[in-house]
């Protein structure tokens, strides 16, 4: 499936604040719980949302949302 621009402004916006929310929660875990806990569910959360944080900034950038290319609508 092409990747073209399906987002408005806001849109972009809004997936570039959430990407950055999403990274320094990231970091704040890693520095307050996964590092000291070493547990690999620890560390597993904290991937899982800085691969979150590092995805909404990628829609952010390309304009592209991947719920909205599988033909969902959603209100931004």
């Amino acid at each position: 499936m092409p990747m073209q621009c399906n987002l408005d402004s806001r849109g972009k916006a809004v997936r570039l604040i959430w990407g950055i929310l999403c990274l320094i929660a990231a970091i704040l875990l890693a520095l307050l719980w996964a590092l000291p806990a070493g547990s690999a569910i620890a560390w597993t959360i904290t991937a899982l949302l800085a691969g979150l944080g590092i995805f909404g900034i990628f829609e952010a950038r390309s304009g592209w949302c991947i719920v909205r290319a599988m033909g969902f609508k959603t209100p931004m």
